[in-house]
């Protein structure tokens, strides 16, 4: 399990949350319960995963969340909606 994930969560509010992970489900569930979920998300319980692409490395994985992190919303709902289309890495 050399992969990495970057990760895109549609919170209950209707925002769009960005993370890295080498586990999806694990990571999903931190982030609907418990303590370990990112603090932006903890508040805006439950997220749903609606969208996700692999990387080589984790610094591959950075760089790319890095970039996605600086998208408006509109190029995020974009990108997720690509993803959906070309059938995206999602679980």
């Amino acid at each position: 399990m050399d992969s990495w994930y970057i990760y895109i969560v549609r919170c209950d509010d209707n925002s769009l949350y960005t993370g890295i992970t080498k586990n999806l489900q694990k990571r999903i569930l931190e982030h609907n319960s418990g303590p370990k979920g990112a603090k932006y998300t903890r508040s805006r319980r439950p997220v749903a995963l609606v969208y996700s692409e692999e990387a080589p490395s984790r610094s591959a994985a950075t760089s790319r969340e890095h970039h996605i992190k600086k998208f408006k919303k509109s190029r995020k709902s974009q990108l997720v909606l690509q993803g959906k289309q070309q059938g995206s890495d999602l679980p």
